[in-house]
């Protein structure tokens, strides 16, 4: 490349990366508008608002959109994972995985937005980022209409209609609605702290709570209402905020229809129906469906 010297192996490569540095996006999308630089992209996206999966998995039928995916997915199935950290032994499946965990050793964020400057670990949080910007929702559930800037964010919601919990601990058999919740919760039974705070070495087990912590040194409040300019030092506590302007209630129970604005109570009134009461004295054995009542007792 003559702009910034990048090398490939193959002339179209090179004609695919030209078009970062010119902007060139001519395959818009006839559905929401939205451009890309890529014929491969653009049918990719089409493949949100239809639904579409062509990949399917021959061990489990498991489909997905993109053949990607469909890659990523299988290897599930083999348990392989050849992909080692030198630094602290930890294996993966995929390359890519690994790559965007030695960045949580060495802090790199590669990626940088060109409105703000802001800078990422991974493309997948720059994209996600940009749509703060542009107030882009791609996403859209078939069932309700509510859309999101993120694909991820979709299957979430989604599961709130449908209850389904399909990321099971091995350990423990408990289910869980987010593959990224289950790695939390796995590492209530390992110990691991893989996230260390660089100023005060406090060591966290997921880093998005690494994130938050980070901010009680900065004092960093990066995620603003647009309606009432009140800033925040998460998204989440962002997006419980703007419920109360909107007053949204996502969260749905699928027995009784009582709606919520927020997953934890949502939780809580599901013990009602299940009857689960997950804390328990070690004392004289007793269970309690909320932590603070076991405080009382």
């Amino acid at each position: 490349c003559h702009v910034c010297r990048k090398a490939f192996s193959k002339s179209s490569n090179l004609r695919r990366h030209e078009m970062i540095h010119t902007g060139v996006k001519p395959h818009g999308c006839h559905l929401c508008g939205k451009s890309f630089t890529h014929c491969s992209d653009l049918r990719k996206h089409e493949r949100i608002h239809t639904g579409e999966k062509l990949y399917g998995c021959h061990l489990c039928g498991k489909a997905f959109s993109k053949s990607y995916n469909l890659r990523r997915h299988e290897v599930i199935h083999t348990k392989e994972k050849p992909n080692e950290c030198h630094l602290c032994g930890k294996a993966f499946a995929h390359c890519s995985d690994l790559r965007k965990h030695e960045r949580t050793h060495f802090g790199e964020k590669p990626y940088g937005c060109h409105l703000c400057g802001k800078t990422f670990s991974k493309t997948s949080y720059l994209r996600q980022h940009e749509r703060t910007h542009n107030g882009e929702k791609p996403y859209g559930c078939h069932l309700c209409g509510k859309a999101f800037t993120h694909c991820s964010h979709l299957r979430k919601h989604e599961r709130t209609h449908t209850g389904e919990k399909p990321y099971e601990c091995h350990l423990c058999g408990k289910a869980f609605t987010e593959s990224s919740v289950l790695r939390r919760h796995e590492r209530t039974h390992t110990g691991e702290k893989p996230y260390e705070c660089h100023l005060c070495w406090k060591a966290f087990t997921d880093s998005s709570v690494l994130k938050r912590h980070e901010r009680t040194h900065t004092g960093e409040k990066p995620y603003e209402c647009h309606l009432c300019g009140k800033t925040f030092n998460h998204s989440s506590v962002l997006r419980r905020h703007e419920r109360t302007h909107t007053g949204e209630k996502p969260y749905e129970c699928n027995i009784c229809g009582k709606a919520f604005n927020r997953s934890y109570n949502f939780r809580l009134h599901k013990r009602i129906h299940t009857g689960e009461k997950p804390y328990k004295c070690y004392l004289c054995g007793k269970a309690f469906s909320k932590y603070f009542n076991l405080r009382q007792h």
